[in-house]
């Protein structure tokens, strides 16, 4: 077990990412560091009846290099908590455990969030609750380039890097999709979809996606 990791802020972020949270005892999310875009920080993948869905939080404007993470605001822009429900309606209302969770999901879309940083960590304890994994959750204070004592994993999850190259550890375990028959298994999509499919065994997913020797 890692006992501590350093991760960014992410909004429902990817399978690879929940396997660090099940593997920690305490996870530092990064609140210092600078916004970018095209990131996993407001952007999560699904899976659709057309493939992979990719579905993006629209922020203010910021300048991106000033800008840290703790402090980028999320914008009202194109309705997109509507079209986002919409989504997740549309590809896992037939999954096996979306309607048990959909009412307290739901409720995440119905409020409205000021910043990002603090919407994507409500999403995220609530998906740990629901998987019953407990690592301590813990914004960072202050930017490190180079932590010693914590593994950085804050530039090695992230959707234009290889996953197998930056991430040795995570071998990805099937399991049950809306959608597998038609599109086969699509690997490391956001967490929902493997909690939507798997519910609580989903728990077995991350352990299950962790090679033996670094376990």
């Amino acid at each position: 077990m890692q006992k501590e990791v350093l991760l960014n802020s992410a909004y429902l972020a990817p399978v690879v990412y929940y396997t660090k949270l099940y593997a920690c005892e305490k996870a530092y999310i990064e609140r210092y560091d600078h916004y970018m875009k095209q990131t996993y920080r407001n952007r999560c993948v699904i899976a659709s009846a057309n493939g992979p869905l990719a579905l993006t939080i629209p922020t203010e404007k910021a300048d991106e290099a000033k800008c840290l993470m703790k402090d980028v605001r999320i914008s009202d822009h194109g309705n997109w908590r509507h079209t986002h429900w919409n989504a997740f309606v549309a590809a896992y209302r037939q999954s096996p455990f979306f309607d048990y969770y959909a009412d307290e999901f739901h409720r995440f879309y119905e409020q409205k969030y000021e910043f990002l940083y603090d919407f994507n960590g409500e999403l995220c304890a609530w998906v740990c609750e629901q998987l019953d994994i407990q690592p301590v959750l813990c914004p960072t204070t202050d930017y490190v380039t180079e932590p010693q004592s914590v593994d950085d994993f804050r530039e090695r999850i992230h959707p234009k890097r290889d996953i197998a190259e930056a991430v040795p550890d995570f071998f990805p375990h099937p399991y049950y999709q809306v959608f597998e028959e038609k599109q086969g298994f699509q690997p490391n999509l956001s967490i929902v979809d493997l909690l939507f499919n798997m519910g609580p065994e989903g728990l077995l997913v991350l352990r299950d996606s962790i090679r033996v020797a670094e376990r």
